[in-house]
């Protein structure tokens, strides 16, 4: 079974399984919007792609600022990531 990790959060949830809050966006917009609604110093952005190794990979980005939040989805939606795991696949970045 392939699910990215907010899908996985959200079955998670559903059964009363603690889970850390996060909101999904499919543009940097949404990514800095989500950012001011979670509140907080940082912000965890990062690729949803079937694959390990996201955060190797350059696929997970810790930003300090919300013109880092949109600095990060926006070079990350619509692009591609490529990890260890991958199996040498350029995986595409919807989210």
């Amino acid at each position: 079974m392939n699910i990215h990790e907010y899908q996985a959060k959200e079955i998670f949830r559903a059964f009363g399984v603690p889970t850390p809050r996060g909101i999904t966006a499919t543009t940097a917009d949404e990514a800095v919007d989500a950012a001011k609604e979670l509140g907080g110093d940082i912000a965890v952005v990062k690729a949803q792609v079937h694959a390990g190794g996201r955060g190797k990979a350059g696929g997970v980005k810790i930003a300090k600022s919300h013109d880092e939040v949109k600095q990060y989805a926006d070079e990350m939606i619509g692009g591609t990531l490529e990890t260890y795991q991958s199996g040498g696949v350029a995986l595409p970045i919807h989210t």
